[in-house]
């Protein structure tokens, strides 16, 4: 005898066959995340300048925001920033992580819902959010407005790596099958 919450087709009544599959992927997703987190912390430096990576997380986020939604790619990006945080580091990464990863996912998220940029052009401003989050974090922990002398290293770097992530955000989307986002 079928459940009264079934119908004929399997799937619920409610959608939680549905929900259950896009949490199940979201899970996936944070995962993918803290792996290249991970993979980032083992490279000192990206490319030889402090406080400079190519935030190859950030390719599942930007990921997740086009196929998903802003609350899932924000719960994604959060979950990340507390377990890689914890994992690799530290107090004060996690607080830079945070404010740049936030202040950044945002700046993402209103730039697609005005359909003016492409995925590599909300990427590119991510970038560079994130690099403007984190300085802030850092001008407000040292008390002093001097280490904005550094943006224009941090507003390169972001834009760059941005373009980068972005590019390879595009190609990776275009084969992912979209049934895991239905």
């Amino acid at each position: 005898m079928q459940s009264p919450n079934r119908r004929s087709d399997g799937k619920s009544r409610g959608g939680t066959v549905g929900r259950t599959k896009f949490i199940a992927t979201a899970s996936m997703f944070v995962c993918l995340a803290l792996i290249f987190s991970y993979v980032e912390a083992l490279i000192p430096f990206s490319v030889g300048i402090p406080g400079i990576k190519l935030g190859l997380a950030n390719l599942v986020v930007i990921i997740a925001l086009y196929e998903m939604n802003f609350r899932y790619a924000f719960a994604i990006n959060a979950i990340r920033i507390v377990i890689a945080g914890l994992l690799f580091g530290g107090i004060f990464g996690m607080l830079y992580s945070a404010a740049g990863g936030l202040l950044s996912i945002v700046v993402m998220a209103l730039l697609k819902k005005t359909n003016l940029f492409s995925m590599i052009g909300v990427s590119m401003a991510g970038g560079l959010a994130h690099n403007l989050g984190q300085l802030l974090v850092a001008a407000f922990l040292v008390s002093n407005i001097k280490m904005f002398i550094y943006f224009p290293v941090l507003m390169f770097s972001g834009i760059a790596s941005g373009i980068v992530i972005g590019i390879v955000s595009y190609i990776i989307d275009g084969k992912l099958p979209k049934y895991l986002f239905r």
